[in-house]
């Protein structure tokens, strides 16, 4: 039975459903030793699902993350590893296999899909090709068989933010935006996503502010 979207009774999953065309979006952040997802360690991960409030605004809801040990044989480019402050073999630095890092973070993307009634995650990402790139070869590595985001479509928030305030740069997009940026925290995985997700859901509610109606039919 279909959902009447402009009932009293409707259920937020169902509207973001519909919104995304039975895509969820899920912000990703990884932080890596290399630009090659086949050879270099991932060191970082961390997603945000979202939701729809009963106005059909978007908003953060969950964020997932784990510190991740390079897999056996992983390259660590130095000039890497000095842009992000990461040392992988710090003895205080808590992290999981690939393995146990994918197991924190997608099992739960996968619940999120499911009960926003949805078919798959989409990733949202500034240039998200990148973080799709690392996640794939991740999950090819440890021989996860159900990755929940999508083999090759995305939202790119420096498209957006190129769109939405002429600015393609993170960190600039965010201010025009009036989303604060503190850039000593930047690089961090969780930092990044989060405000990532900050920026993707302001220009989503922005566009719906000036009129923008998808559920037109």
């Amino acid at each position: 039975m279909e959902i009447d979207l402009n009932t009293d009774n409707e259920q937020p999953s169902s509207a973001i459903s519909r919104r995304f065309r039975g895509f969820l979006p899920v912000v990703v952040d990884v932080e890596t030793a290399g630009f090659n997802s086949e050879t270099d360690a991932l060191l970082e991960i961390a997603a945000v699902t979202l939701r729809m409030d009963r106005r059909g605004l978007l908003q953060m809801d969950q964020t997932l993350s784990a510190h991740v040990k390079p897999f056996p044989g992983a390259n660590l480019e130095a000039a890497a590893l000095a842009f992000t402050g990461i040392d992988p073999h710090h003895p205080l630095r808590i992290a999981h296999t690939e393995e146990a890092a994918l197991a924190k973070v997608l099992p739960p993307v996968r619940r999120a899909v499911k009960e926003a009634g949805c078919t798959r995650a989409v990733l949202v990402g500034h240039n998200p090709a990148f973080d799709l790139a690392f996640v794939k070869a991740a999950v090819a590595r440890v021989g996860i068989k159900r990755n929940p985001f999508h083999q090759f479509s995305t939202f790119d928030t420096a498209t957006l933010g190129g769109l939405a305030y002429g600015q393609t740069v993170l960190a600039r997009a965010i201010e025009m935006a009036g989303i604060e940026w503190d850039n000593s925290r930047a690089h961090s995985a969780v930092y990044d996503a989060e405000k990532t997700a900050e920026l993707f859901c302001t220009i989503v509610n922005r566009w719906k502010a000036l009129g923008g109606e998808p559920y037109q039919e």
